[in-house]
């Protein structure tokens, strides 16, 4: 089999409709696109949002906010999934990346204070809540900022 003997699967492909053919193809004459009006113009399908030239509603509604460019997102972890990993060592954003806790890195890894801690664990992230430092200190544990 060579490149310019392939061709698509049987019934794969349709035959393209062609318009303005005459009377008898069933679509001549106007083309299926009716007798005359915005539609049946070249171009004249307007896009979506438009309102016959009055001001559109998502130009009408006033802009609120901003986007903070320099916004920071770090990737979050809870306690009760930190309990899960315990006894394997230091707890690093490494560790959590290859015990499936967290895809990627982000600005970071947070610690946050949901659920509890009952292994003394040593963990070492970017940031911790408050709640998650009482918690790891409660348990004999250390928490490191990197």
């Amino acid at each position: 089999m060579r490149p310019e003997e392939l061709k698509p699967a049987k019934g794969a492909t349709k035959k393209a409709k062609r318009v303005g053919r005459g009377v008898g193809s069933g679509s001549g004459k106007t083309s299926g696109k009716g007798h005359k009006g915005q539609k049946a113009r070249s171009g004249g399908v307007k896009g979506a949002g438009f309102e016959g030239g009055q001001m559109p509603l998502q130009r009408r509604i006033p802009k609120r906010g901003f986007t903070n460019i320099f916004r920071k997102e770090y990737s979050v972890v809870n306690l009760a999934d930190l309990e899960k990993i315990a006894g394997s060592g230091p707890v690093t954003p490494e560790t959590l990346m290859q015990n499936g806790l967290i895809k990627n890195l982000k600005a970071g890894v947070k610690v946050l204070g949901m659920g509890e801690l009952k292994s003394k664990l040593t963990v070492r992230a970017h940031k911790f809540s408050k709640s998650a430092l009482d918690k790891i200190q409660a348990a004999g544990g250390k928490a490191e900022v990197i």
